[in-house]
């Protein structure tokens, strides 16, 4: 079966609010963010316009596969402009292939960051398509099922109902399992870190001894500050903390896992490709690696960055995985 085509377009998929929320939004900036340093601007100041990505691959029998990512303004160009035309009359099944021709074609002008989530996104709509093909799901044809229940925990990414209210809802929900959103930075000091660990204590009061509880720090810490900030939050027994300095800062990453051994560790929401999971795993650097399956490179990539994992002893929980069916597969 050959590809026929391949074509992408910019969608925007605000989520439907169906309930009337049961307490009023508060102002809020949101949680922390690497431009910390230049208080001027807003993260409505600095984050980028562009809307998502949705990727449709179309075989000769007109059977299609689709998937999706983020930052359609350039990445619409990489897979319409650049992908397309290399990978029209290949074998659609043939996702191995496919993925390393994208990974090579792409490495001139760097195949971590945007250019992964080109990749993602066709690699994502070839295993659709081959599992529609096929006529299985795409946990199958991965060699599942392995397990009868996925373990999930609820982020607080949305600030705006308040902190404690969206903690009720998890634990009203059954999450056994909530991850809190760092308010404070490198760039705050003594009073950002005393800050932290009021957030971090209250919370823990909340949820009792019995729910997990992570903070991440979304790459806005530094070297001292995440020493400081873990030696103030070991009384509150954190599950792990997580993508506290900029992803490309390796040598940041190995002195913080030499400056707190005892401190569970988790990145790589934003490490591309599979290379740096096989540092960060040869070096133990992290012990849970997290990438994700519409940024990584697709399927293909976090299946491969999971025998890393396993290879090394280390966990991987896919950032995002349950959010949408590539991760569900995976992790099923």
């Amino acid at each position: 079966m050959k590809i026929k085509d391949i074509r992408a377009v910019a969608v925007n998929l605000p989520p439907p609010q169906t309930t009337e929320p049961r307490v009023p939004k508060v102002p809020t900036e949101g949680f922390i963010s690497p431009m910390e340093r230049y208080p001027e601007f807003k993260k409505r100041d600095w984050g980028s316009s562009w809307t998502r990505t949705a990727c449709v691959v179309t075989a000769d029998d007109g059977s299609w596969g689709l998937g999706l990512t983020n930052h359609s303004g350039p990445v619409l160009s990489i897979i319409n402009d650049h992908f397309a035309p290399l990978l029209t009359g290949q074998n659609c099944m043939a996702t191995e292939k496919l993925w390393d021709m994208r990974r090579r074609a792409s490495s001139p002008y760097h195949t971590a960051g945007l250019a992964s989530y080109a990749i993602s996104a066709v690699d994502n709509a070839l295993w659709d398509l081959k599992g529609k093909i096929l006529q299985r799901p795409v946990y199958e044809l991965l060699g599942g099922p392995q397990k009868e229940r996925i373990f999930c925990y609820a982020s607080n990414t949305d600030l705006s109902y308040g902190t404690e209210h969206s903690i009720d809802w998890f634990l009203e929900l059954g999450f056994k399992a909530v991850k809190l959103f760092a308010r404070y930075g490198a760039e705050s000091g003594i009073e950002g870190i005393r800050k932290t660990e009021e957030l971090v204590a209250r919370t823990r009061e909340q949820i009792g001894d019995d729910v997990e509880l992570m903070l991440d720090g979304w790459m806005s810490l530094n070297v001292e500050y995440t020493v400081r900030l873990v030696e103030a939050l070991k009384p509150y027994r954190l599950k792990w903390l997580e993508d506290y300095v900029l992803p490309e800062d390796m040598d940041s990453y190995m002195k913080i896992r030499q400056r707190v051994p005892g401190q569970i560790l988790a990145t790589g929401e934003h490490w591309y490709t599979i290379h740096p999971f096989a540092l960060a795993a040869g070096q133990g650097l992290v012990d849970i690696l997290q990438p994700d399956v519409q940024w990584v490179g697709g399927v293909t990539a976090l299946v491969r960055i999971c025998h890393i994992a396993e290879a090394h002893g280390l966990t991987v929980i896919s950032h995002a995985g349950m959010n949408y069916p590539y991760g569900q597969h995976i992790s099923y």
